[in-house]
Order: C-alpha cells, then structure tokens, then sequence
C-alpha cells in the first residue's frame, strides 16, 4: 500500500460531513460511541459505527476498549501529513506570490 493509497482514505474520510463533524467532536477529549451517537439523533447506531469505521480505517480515529465501552480517539497526524504536504508548501507559494505583488505594487 502506498502513501497515496493512505493519502486517499484520508480524503474519502473528511469528504463527508458527518466524518468531519465526528472529529470536531473528538478533538478535544475522547468520546465513547454511544456518546457520539448521541451527538447525531438523526443517525442510528449502526450508521455512526459505518462513519466510525471509515474514519478508523483512515487512521484518524483509534479505538480504545474499556470493559462494555468503546472509547474513540482522534489521531490527527493524518491531518497534520497533509497540511505538511500540501496546505503549507501552497500557503507558503501563494503567500510568497502576493509579497512580491505588493512589493511591485509599491514600487510603482
């Protein structure tokens, strides 16, 4: 398997709403997937478990068990290898890009 085989479950996962908004969720404390669920009445269980798995094969979340209780927890190197890959060395070009515009704007 390849880093953009990686690169590509990374992206399939927070292309939906529901995935995006469960890491939200996450990102400051672990929550168990009952809580989770109960975080989107609108979905049962057994959908919340599909997203979770989903983002569990992403490597987003890691799931941890504690007796009857299934702990989620966000991972968020996956995130963090894509901003390294691809969000900072493009702010960092268009950033670059807009200096020398103002700079020739004002030399003008």
């Amino acid at each position: 398997m390849s880093i953009h085989d990686d690169f590509d479950r990374i992206f399939k996962a927070l292309a939906h709403a529901v995935r995006r908004q469960m890491l939200d969720d996450l990102k400051d404390q672990p929550l168990t997937t009952g809580t989770l669920c109960g975080h989107f009445p609108d979905l049962d269980r057994c959908t919340v478990m599909q997203h979770l798995k989903v983002l569990e094969e992403a490597g987003l979340v890691i799931a941890e068990r504690r007796g009857r209780e299934r702990w989620n927890h966000l991972d968020a190197m996956p995130i963090q290898d894509i901003h390294d890959r691809w969000i900072g060395p493009h702010a960092a070009a268009a950033t670059a890009r807009l200096a020398r515009f103002k700079q020739a704007v004002e030399a003008e």
